[in-house]
């Protein structure tokens, strides 16, 4: 498994696999305010970005994907912080 929970944060490491969005989505559903740590992430499966994209948990880190930390981390969770495109 690629999902850890430890005090109040769930840690995505490694390769995360869709199998592993299921035990990331209960753990958002159990307590809303639990944050999440993709700075281990080295892939992710596009189940487990959905269950991101649908819940918005707190973001920590950075994911090592660059892809994903610029393309899917970074305009999702900086939302108006982000640069407007010219």
């Amino acid at each position: 498994m690629s999902v850890r929970i430890e005090k109040g944060v769930v840690y995505l490491e490694g390769r995360c696999m869709a199998e592993d969005a299921e035990l990331l989505l209960v753990a958002i559903q159990e307590n809303p305010q639990m944050r999440v740590d993709i700075a281990g992430m080295l892939r992710a499966h596009m189940a487990v970005v959905q269950v991101l994209l649908a819940f918005r948990p707190t973001i920590v880190g950075e994911a090592s994907d660059k892809f994903l930390s610029r393309h899917v981390f970074g305009p999702l969770f900086l939302g108006d912080k982000m640069p407007k495109p010219a």
